[in-house]
Protein backbone atom coordinates (compact mmCIF):
# COMPACT_ATOMS: atom_id res chain seq x y z
CA UNK A 1 0.00 0.00 0.00
CA UNK A 2 1.35 3.41 -0.99
CA UNK A 3 1.97 6.04 1.66
CA UNK A 4 0.02 9.29 1.32
CA UNK A 5 1.65 11.54 -1.28
CA UNK A 6 3.34 14.67 -0.01
CA UNK A 7 4.32 17.74 -2.01
CA UNK A 8 8.04 18.34 -2.35
CA UNK A 9 9.71 21.56 -1.28
CA UNK A 10 8.57 23.99 1.36
CA UNK A 11 5.29 24.98 -0.28
CA UNK A 12 1.93 23.26 -0.28
CA UNK A 13 1.82 22.50 -3.98
CA UNK A 14 -0.87 20.20 -5.29
CA UNK A 15 -2.88 19.28 -8.37
CA UNK A 16 -6.66 19.44 -8.27
CA UNK A 17 -8.69 17.72 -10.99
CA UNK A 18 -12.01 19.54 -11.14
CA UNK A 19 -15.15 18.45 -12.95
CA UNK A 20 -16.82 21.17 -14.99
CA UNK A 21 -20.44 21.33 -16.24
CA UNK A 22 -21.25 19.07 -19.18
CA UNK A 23 -23.91 21.46 -20.44
CA UNK A 24 -25.73 23.33 -17.71
CA UNK A 25 -23.52 25.97 -16.09
CA UNK A 26 -25.71 25.76 -12.99
CA UNK A 27 -24.10 22.40 -12.22
CA UNK A 28 -20.79 24.07 -11.32
CA UNK A 29 -19.96 23.30 -7.69
CA UNK A 30 -19.07 25.94 -5.13
CA UNK A 31 -15.65 24.29 -4.74
CA UNK A 32 -14.98 24.61 -8.47
CA UNK A 33 -15.95 28.28 -8.38
CA UNK A 34 -13.68 28.95 -5.40
CA UNK A 35 -10.72 27.18 -7.01
CA UNK A 36 -11.16 28.96 -10.33
CA UNK A 37 -10.61 32.23 -8.49
CA UNK A 38 -7.83 31.15 -6.13
CA UNK A 39 -5.56 28.65 -7.90
CA UNK A 40 -2.06 29.73 -8.88
CA UNK A 41 -2.31 28.03 -12.26
CA UNK A 42 -5.29 26.77 -14.26
CA UNK A 43 -4.43 24.13 -16.85
CA UNK A 44 -7.31 24.09 -19.32
CA UNK A 45 -8.02 21.80 -22.25
CA UNK A 46 -9.39 24.80 -24.17
CA UNK A 47 -8.66 28.26 -22.77
CA UNK A 48 -11.48 29.82 -24.77
CA UNK A 49 -14.03 27.52 -23.19
CA UNK A 50 -12.54 28.23 -19.79
CA UNK A 51 -12.95 31.97 -20.30
CA UNK A 52 -16.59 31.46 -21.32
CA UNK A 53 -17.17 29.37 -18.19
CA UNK A 54 -15.62 31.83 -15.73
CA UNK A 55 -17.53 34.68 -17.40
CA UNK A 56 -20.80 32.77 -17.00
CA UNK A 57 -19.97 32.05 -13.36
CA UNK A 58 -18.88 35.61 -12.62
CA UNK A 59 -15.45 34.45 -11.46
CA UNK A 60 -12.35 36.62 -11.62
CA UNK A 61 -9.31 34.47 -12.34
CA UNK A 62 -6.21 35.61 -10.46
CA UNK A 63 -3.85 32.82 -11.47
CA UNK A 64 -2.06 32.04 -14.72
CA UNK A 65 -4.05 30.19 -17.39
CA UNK A 66 -2.22 27.75 -19.64
CA UNK A 67 -3.37 25.45 -22.41
CA UNK A 68 -3.03 21.74 -21.62
CA UNK A 69 -4.43 19.29 -24.16
CA UNK A 70 -3.68 16.02 -25.95
CA UNK A 71 -1.25 17.66 -28.37
CA UNK A 72 1.00 19.27 -25.75
CA UNK A 73 0.60 17.02 -22.69
CA UNK A 74 3.99 15.40 -23.27
CA UNK A 75 5.84 18.73 -23.24
CA UNK A 76 3.76 20.59 -20.64
CA UNK A 77 3.54 17.89 -17.95
CA UNK A 78 7.11 18.28 -16.71
CA UNK A 79 6.71 22.05 -16.46
CA UNK A 80 3.53 21.72 -14.41
CA UNK A 81 5.09 19.17 -12.05
CA UNK A 82 7.98 21.56 -11.42
CA UNK A 83 5.45 24.25 -10.48
CA UNK A 84 3.85 21.89 -7.96
CA UNK A 85 7.25 21.11 -6.48
CA UNK A 86 7.74 24.86 -6.07
CA UNK A 87 4.56 25.02 -4.00
CA UNK A 88 2.07 26.14 -6.64
CA UNK A 89 -1.54 24.96 -6.71
CA UNK A 90 -2.66 23.76 -10.14
CA UNK A 91 -6.30 23.39 -11.14
CA UNK A 92 -6.80 21.00 -14.07
CA UNK A 93 -10.04 21.37 -16.04
CA UNK A 94 -11.20 19.84 -19.31
CA UNK A 95 -13.90 21.10 -21.63
CA UNK A 96 -16.60 19.20 -19.74
CA UNK A 97 -16.79 16.59 -17.00
CA UNK A 98 -13.86 15.10 -15.10
CA UNK A 99 -10.33 15.55 -16.47
CA UNK A 100 -8.33 12.38 -17.21
CA UNK A 101 -11.50 10.43 -18.12
CA UNK A 102 -11.48 10.41 -21.93
CA UNK A 103 -9.96 13.90 -21.57
CA UNK A 104 -6.48 15.34 -20.89
CA UNK A 105 -5.12 14.88 -17.38
CA UNK A 106 -3.95 11.29 -17.13
CA UNK A 107 -0.32 12.11 -17.95
CA UNK A 108 -0.33 14.80 -15.27
CA UNK A 109 -1.75 12.46 -12.63
CA UNK A 110 0.63 9.67 -13.65
CA UNK A 111 3.61 11.99 -13.37
CA UNK A 112 2.48 13.44 -10.04
CA UNK A 113 1.94 10.00 -8.52
CA UNK A 114 5.37 8.85 -9.69
CA UNK A 115 6.94 11.99 -8.19
CA UNK A 116 5.11 11.69 -4.88
CA UNK A 117 3.17 14.93 -5.38
CA UNK A 118 -0.30 15.59 -4.01
CA UNK A 119 -3.24 15.01 -6.32
CA UNK A 120 -6.88 15.43 -5.35
CA UNK A 121 -10.18 16.00 -7.11
CA UNK A 122 -13.33 18.07 -7.01
CA UNK A 123 -16.06 15.70 -8.22
CA UNK A 124 -19.00 16.91 -10.21
CA UNK A 125 -20.83 16.45 -13.52
CA UNK A 126 -20.12 13.28 -15.48
CA UNK A 127 -21.52 12.43 -18.91
CA UNK A 128 -20.72 8.75 -18.30
CA UNK A 129 -22.72 8.43 -15.07
CA UNK A 130 -25.52 10.70 -16.27
CA UNK A 131 -26.04 8.65 -19.42
CA UNK A 132 -25.87 5.40 -17.46
CA UNK A 133 -28.43 6.59 -14.93
CA UNK A 134 -30.86 7.80 -17.62
CA UNK A 135 -30.49 4.80 -19.93
CA UNK A 136 -32.92 2.53 -18.11
CA UNK A 137 -30.34 -0.27 -18.35
CA UNK A 138 -28.74 -2.12 -15.38
CA UNK A 139 -26.41 0.13 -13.41
CA UNK A 140 -25.03 -2.31 -10.83
CA UNK A 141 -22.10 -3.29 -13.10
CA UNK A 142 -20.86 -1.22 -16.01
CA UNK A 143 -17.76 -0.33 -18.02
CA UNK A 144 -16.73 2.79 -19.91
CA UNK A 145 -15.31 2.24 -23.39
CA UNK A 146 -14.90 5.83 -24.59
CA UNK A 147 -14.81 6.33 -28.37
CA UNK A 148 -14.68 3.30 -30.63
CA UNK A 149 -11.90 3.29 -33.27
CA UNK A 150 -12.79 5.14 -36.46
CA UNK A 151 -11.30 2.53 -38.80
CA UNK A 152 -13.75 -0.27 -39.61
CA UNK A 153 -11.30 -3.10 -38.97
CA UNK A 154 -10.14 -1.78 -35.62
CA UNK A 155 -13.73 -1.01 -34.60
CA UNK A 156 -14.82 -4.55 -35.51
CA UNK A 157 -11.96 -6.01 -33.48
CA UNK A 158 -12.83 -3.94 -30.42
CA UNK A 159 -16.50 -4.95 -30.61
CA UNK A 160 -15.51 -8.60 -31.02
CA UNK A 161 -13.66 -8.30 -27.70
CA UNK A 162 -16.84 -6.90 -26.14
CA UNK A 163 -19.27 -9.42 -27.63
CA UNK A 164 -19.48 -11.43 -24.39
CA UNK A 165 -19.25 -8.45 -22.01
CA UNK A 166 -21.99 -8.90 -19.38
CA UNK A 167 -21.75 -5.40 -17.93
CA UNK A 168 -23.64 -2.40 -19.30
CA UNK A 169 -21.31 -0.49 -21.64
CA UNK A 170 -21.04 3.28 -22.05
CA UNK A 171 -19.51 4.83 -25.18
CA UNK A 172 -18.96 8.32 -26.54
CA UNK A 173 -19.50 9.15 -30.19
CA UNK A 174 -19.50 12.14 -32.52
CA UNK A 175 -22.93 12.91 -34.03
CA UNK A 176 -21.74 12.52 -37.64
CA UNK A 177 -20.42 9.01 -36.88
CA UNK A 178 -23.36 7.80 -34.78
CA UNK A 179 -25.14 5.96 -37.59
CA UNK A 180 -21.98 4.05 -38.53
CA UNK A 181 -21.37 3.18 -34.88
CA UNK A 182 -24.91 1.94 -34.29
CA UNK A 183 -24.76 -0.17 -37.44
CA UNK A 184 -21.56 -1.79 -36.17
CA UNK A 185 -23.18 -2.45 -32.76
CA UNK A 186 -26.27 -3.85 -34.50
CA UNK A 187 -24.16 -6.24 -36.59
CA UNK A 188 -21.94 -7.44 -33.74
CA UNK A 189 -24.35 -7.56 -30.78
CA UNK A 190 -27.56 -8.35 -32.67
CA UNK A 191 -30.64 -6.23 -33.44
CA UNK A 192 -32.46 -7.02 -30.19
CA UNK A 193 -29.77 -5.88 -27.71
CA UNK A 194 -31.12 -2.96 -25.68
CA UNK A 195 -29.48 0.43 -25.74
CA UNK A 196 -29.93 4.17 -25.35
CA UNK A 197 -28.65 7.19 -27.22
CA UNK A 198 -28.22 10.13 -24.84
CA UNK A 199 -27.93 13.51 -26.55
CA UNK A 200 -27.15 16.97 -25.17
CA UNK A 201 -27.27 15.85 -21.54
CA UNK A 202 -28.25 18.60 -19.05
CA UNK A 203 -28.74 21.08 -21.92
CA UNK A 204 -31.93 22.69 -23.21
CA UNK A 205 -32.54 20.04 -25.88
CA UNK A 206 -31.61 17.00 -23.83
CA UNK A 207 -32.94 13.82 -25.41
CA UNK A 208 -32.69 10.14 -24.49
CA UNK A 209 -33.79 7.58 -27.08
CA UNK A 210 -34.22 4.07 -25.66
CA UNK A 211 -34.89 0.86 -27.53
CA UNK A 212 -33.31 -2.07 -29.33
CA UNK A 213 -30.21 -1.53 -31.44
CA UNK A 214 -32.44 -2.02 -34.49
CA UNK A 215 -34.73 0.80 -33.33
CA UNK A 216 -31.83 3.08 -32.44
CA UNK A 217 -30.24 2.53 -35.85
CA UNK A 218 -33.53 3.31 -37.60
CA UNK A 219 -33.81 6.50 -35.56
CA UNK A 220 -30.28 7.59 -36.50
CA UNK A 221 -30.93 6.84 -40.18
CA UNK A 222 -34.01 9.06 -40.29
CA UNK A 223 -32.93 11.97 -38.08
CA UNK A 224 -30.27 14.65 -38.29
CA UNK A 225 -28.28 14.00 -35.14
CA UNK A 226 -26.53 16.91 -33.43
CA UNK A 227 -24.81 17.64 -30.14
CA UNK A 228 -22.76 15.67 -27.65
CA UNK A 229 -23.57 11.94 -27.72
CA UNK A 230 -23.25 9.11 -25.21
CA UNK A 231 -24.40 5.63 -26.16
CA UNK A 232 -25.29 3.04 -23.53
CA UNK A 233 -25.61 -0.65 -24.47
CA UNK A 234 -26.86 -3.52 -22.35
CA UNK A 235 -24.49 -6.36 -21.56
CA UNK A 236 -24.60 -9.76 -23.21
CA UNK A 237 -27.42 -11.97 -21.91
CA UNK A 238 -26.68 -14.94 -19.70
CA UNK A 239 -26.12 -18.10 -21.72
CA UNK A 240 -28.20 -21.17 -20.94
CA UNK A 241 -26.13 -23.88 -19.21
CA UNK A 242 -24.72 -26.39 -21.68
CA UNK A 243 -26.46 -29.78 -21.82
CA UNK A 244 -24.49 -32.99 -22.41
CA UNK A 245 -26.92 -33.94 -25.20
CA UNK A 246 -25.89 -30.81 -27.13
CA UNK A 247 -22.34 -32.15 -27.49
CA UNK A 248 -22.97 -35.78 -28.54
CA UNK A 249 -22.43 -34.93 -32.22
CA UNK A 250 -19.03 -33.39 -31.43
CA UNK A 251 -17.96 -36.59 -29.64
CA UNK A 252 -19.17 -38.78 -32.50
CA UNK A 253 -17.29 -36.58 -34.94
CA UNK A 254 -14.02 -37.20 -33.10
CA UNK A 255 -14.74 -40.93 -32.85
CA UNK A 256 -15.34 -41.10 -36.61
CA UNK A 257 -11.81 -39.69 -37.08
CA UNK A 258 -10.32 -42.61 -35.14
CA UNK A 259 -10.16 -41.12 -31.64
CA UNK A 260 -11.12 -43.46 -28.81
CA UNK A 261 -14.51 -42.78 -27.24
CA UNK A 262 -13.21 -41.94 -23.76
CA UNK A 263 -10.59 -39.59 -25.18
CA UNK A 264 -13.18 -37.89 -27.38
CA UNK A 265 -15.54 -37.47 -24.43
CA UNK A 266 -12.75 -36.02 -22.28
CA UNK A 267 -11.71 -33.52 -24.97
CA UNK A 268 -15.24 -32.29 -25.68
CA UNK A 269 -16.22 -32.16 -21.99
CA UNK A 270 -13.15 -30.10 -21.10
CA UNK A 271 -13.80 -27.68 -23.95
CA UNK A 272 -17.51 -27.31 -23.11
CA UNK A 273 -16.90 -27.34 -19.34
CA UNK A 274 -19.42 -30.09 -18.68
CA UNK A 275 -19.31 -33.37 -16.77
CA UNK A 276 -17.38 -36.15 -18.53
CA UNK A 277 -19.53 -38.77 -16.86
CA UNK A 278 -22.79 -37.14 -17.99
CA UNK A 279 -21.50 -36.63 -21.53
CA UNK A 280 -20.35 -40.26 -21.76
CA UNK A 281 -23.79 -41.41 -20.61
CA UNK A 282 -25.49 -39.15 -23.16
CA UNK A 283 -23.35 -40.57 -25.97
CA UNK A 284 -24.22 -44.16 -25.00
CA UNK A 285 -27.92 -43.29 -24.68
CA UNK A 286 -27.97 -41.81 -28.19
CA UNK A 287 -26.62 -44.99 -29.77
Amino acid sequence: MEAPAQADGTGTGRIVLAATPIGNVGDASSRLIELLGSSDIIAAEDTRRLHRLVHALGVEVSGRVISYHEHNEATKTGELLEQVRAGKSILMVSDAGMPAVSDPGFRLVEGAVAAGLTVTAVPGPSAVLTALALSGLPTDRFCFEGFLPRKAGERSSRLADLADERRTMVFFEAPHRLEVMLRALHERFGPDRRGAVCRELTKTYEEVIRGSLRELLEWAETNEVRGEIAVVVGGAPEQAPAKPEDHVAAVNGLVSRGIRLKEAVAAVADDARISKRELYAAVLAAR
